[in-house]
């Protein structure tokens, strides 16, 4: 086995993030196939399949499209205002579903059903498309279009024949997260009532108290993720021979004229943001001021937003430490271990954040009980839904880390753990910041397994936007909301940052 302590690391940390998979199947087998088999052949599961698969698959095919055209018209066009849209495009990232939906709900009336989900989930999830689109057109190999040009193709045909082929694996990459975000989704789709698993998941628990009926139905959930896995890495194997090889020249590719376009394209991308960012705003800034001036509430906003930036901070370290060793092993001894190690990461990614909480109850419980009712049972749970995040910023950047250098400080002597400690980290860090810079916002934006975990007593921001948005009290969960996006907006315009928009696609 190469490596064999960077290998037995990885393990460890996937064989902590697959705990919620250890207790569906033990809960599975102590409910038995006759009960399991009552619950998963029926209509009402049939339904909810169909339900969830259509939104995953709407949504997803929306984000590309929405993502893969922004991304492509702030790095490679005249659009005007490039770099202020490169940043703009990005901060939906930081609205969480459920304050979007609170967000359009408030302010639409009669705003709810597939539909409504389907568009509020495409606003919030389209930036896991843009951001490693528009990275990945920063960086690509200007020299394949320079021959495709030379060879008589025209701009279009080059853009549609050869740059968007060269980026499809950061494509397949981003579409993957949104199919995976869609699947788990529990807060818009609980706000705009529509009967997809994750939510059939929390009804089963919290009011028809029917828990194996729930572990079912999460069970299908983990099913569908191994079939989007699946289609994934096949779409990864047909679209690596497009990948570019190698840096390529450090200049900055041809930029096309939009001509006509221009103006068009230019009103299409603002729509898009007023819808994805004006509409939360507007609805934030309208319910604001009353919610502030509650007796009591700036103690407690700011109480909440301390826990949460503690438990994120929490969460996102235990989440990069898990995931350390499982991107090394992925960069530097790729092979059959890596590639299942990476795959089961996802597994529990897109299980409902509920089934996690409950697992992890079950663990604390029954394994390690110090643990519960801790901070520490509720940054494990960020560390299991989380960990693919991490791992793929991880891989990629030490994959990008010049082996050499390496070779060379073994050469002289030194160990393959000082090797990995004074070189290929620091080599790594500014993609493993931006992993954790992304962990850290998913963190902060976490709902259901935060509800469960939480130690008693304890709000984030999070839970105090659902505890009032239940009853529909609106003007005090406003500002949660607008705290908890204000937060969540920092790493994502350093996200968008590090995408090279910022600097290299002019002003």
């Amino acid at each position: 086995m190469p490596r064999p302590a960077l290998a037995c690391a990885a393990v460890l940390a996937i064989g902590v993030a697959l705990i919620p998979l250890v207790y569906l199947g033990i809960r599975a087998g102590e409910a038995g196939w006759g009960r399991v088999s009552d619950e998963l052949f029926t209509a009402r599961t049939q339904a909810l399949v169909i339900r969830s698969l259509a939104l995953a698959v709407v949504v997803t095919a929306a984000c590309t499209v929405l993502g893969v055209a922004a991304a492509f018209l702030v790095t490679r066009t005249d659009i005007p205002g490039r770099r202020s849209f490169g940043v703009l495009a990005a901060l939906p990232l930081a609205v969480p579903s459920y304050v979007a939906a609170f967000a359009w709900v408030s302010t639409v009336e009669g705003f709810e059903g597939f539909w409504a989900a389907a568009l509020v989930l495409t606003l919030v999830s389209y930036p896991y498309v843009y951001l490693p689109v528009a990275a990945a057109l920063v960086g690509v190999d200007p020299a394949q279009e320079e021959v495709a040009r030379s060879l008589g193709r025209g701009p279009w045909r080059t853009a549609a024949g050869v740059t968007l082929r060269q980026v499809r694996p950061a494509v397949a990459a981003g579409a993957l997260l949104v199919a995976l975000y869609v699947l788990s989704d529990f807060g818009a789709v609980s706000i705009l009532r529509v009967e997809v698993l994750t939510r059939a998941v929390f009804t089963s628990i919290n009011l028809g108290f029917d828990r194996t009926g729930a572990l079912v139905l999460a069970t299908v959930l983990v099913a569908l993720t191994a079939v989007v896995l699946v289609a994934e890495q096949l779409s990864r194997r047909r679209a690596a021979r497009f990948a570019r090889l190698g840096g390529g020249a450090p200049r900055p590719p041809t930029r096309l004229r939009l001509g006509r376009l221009r103006w068009p394209a230019t009103l299409g991308l603002a729509g898009v943001l007023g819808a994805a960012l004006g509409v939360p705003t507007v609805s934030l800034v309208r319910w604001f001021g009353a919610g502030v001036s509650r007796p009591g509430s700036l103690g407690e906003l700011a109480h909440a937003a301390g826990n949460s930036l503690g438990v994120g901070l929490l969460g996102t370290g235990l989440t990069m430490v898990l995931a350390l060793p499982v991107g090394l092993l992925s960069a530097r001894a790729p092979g059959l271990l890596a590639v299942a190690l990476d795959r089961l990461a996802y597994l529990s990614h897109a299980l409902p954040g509920l089934v996690i909480g409950l697992s992890l109850v079950f663990f604390g419980i029954n394994v390690a009980y110090p643990l519960y009712q801790s901070v520490w049972l509720l940054a494990l749970a960020y560390a299991a839904l989380f960990l693919p995040l991490a791992v793929a910023a991880v891989g990629a950047a030490a994959a990008q880390a010049p082996p050499g250098l390496e070779e060379v400080a073994r050469s002289l002597g030194r160990r393959r753990a000082y090797v990995l400690r004074t070189v290929t980290v620091p080599l790594a860090a500014p993609g493993i910041g931006a992993g954790a810079a992304l962990v850290f916002l998913t963190c902060m934006k976490e709902l259901p397994a935060t509800l469960l975990l939480r130690p008693t007593g304890m709000d984030t921001l999070a839970t105090g936007l659902w505890k009032h948005t239940s009853v529909a009290a609106y003007a005090a969960a406003a500002p949660y909301a607008a705290l908890l996006v204000l937060i969540a907006a920092v790493p994502t315009w350093w996200l968008s940052a590090r995408t090279g928009v910022l600097t290299r696609t002019g002003g």
